[in-house]
């Protein structure tokens, strides 16, 4: 049983081409499309089911028909996570659950106005679950709101996705050194920085965590029109590799 991975979208709030911006990566997405990035995002298939992990693309009920999919898997819940719930919540038919943080504000009205989606299913730090088969382990990340990456596992395959965060947390870290995962999806916003962002890893960070962690394929993620620029003059180092709309990866 093989578990699979698309990437529905690998930008962050801004998105690329950012509106007004005449940059070089802005100019290249709007006259070639496959360079355009959505907001962060991505269905998970195994053992016949369909999980979609955050859910911030705004027509998100345009891609995914009622019954196609079984519930959401949320790292948190800013806008740019979230906002394709908006509209989808407010359908015909039954509950949709609700996987993600114990987030006591969620999103603007969402907790307060449900509608056909059931956030009971708050999950808890390293705390494993299973979807359809598929063990999910939650992990603490770190960012401006309380947001957790997933570590996905099948019989012979473990998956890291890890957005948004700035660093990891040391349990998060050993955690994964310990787990050995075989992709880990990364935040990496920013080209690299002297000093370290915020709220989001630049090139420097997700290299020194790969350092710890030692994974053999990692995929960025959440990435800005400036990084998208950078890299158009400077490659990535072995191993690592920008996302993009639409990537597949397949495990057996």
């Amino acid at each position: 049983m093989s578990l699979t991975l698309r990437l529905t979208g690998t930008g962050g709030a801004q998105l690329v081409p950012v509106f007004g911006c005449d940059c070089a990566a802005c100019r290249r997405a709007r006259q070639d499309e496959t360079h355009r990035r959505r907001p962060c995002s991505g269905e998970v298939r195994y053992n016949n089911a369909l999980t979609l992990l955050d859910a911030g693309i705004p027509d998100l009920m345009d891609h995914h028909p009622a019954g196609s999919f079984q519930q959401f898997l949320l790292t948190h819940y800013h806008m740019d996570h979230v906002q394709g719930l908006f509209p989808l919540r407010w359908g015909v038919g039954n509950k949709i659950p609700v996987y993600g943080p114990p987030d006591e504000q969620g999103c603007d009205d969402l907790f307060k106005h449900p509608g056909l989606l059931d956030f009971s299913h708050t999950v808890e730090p390293f705390v494993v679950f299973e979807l359809q088969g598929l063990q999910v382990t939650p992990l603490p990340l770190t960012h401006s709101k309380l947001t957790f990456g997933y570590l996905l596992e099948s019989a012979h395959s473990r998956v890291a996705w890890l957005s948004d965060t700035a660093g990891l947390p040391d349990k998060t870290l050993k955690f994964l050194l310990n787990n050995h995962p075989q992709v880990m999806i990364i935040d990496c916003s920013h080209e690299p920085k002297a000093e370290p962002p915020r709220s989001h890893c630049d090139l420097n960070t997700v290299l020194a965590i790969n350092a710890i962690v030692r994974c053999p394929r990692v995929i960025l993620t959440h990435i800005s029109h400036q990084f998208d620029a950078w890299m158009m003059n400077n490659p990535l180092p072995e191993g690592v590799e920008a996302g993009y709309d639409g990537m597949t990866i397949v495990l057996d």
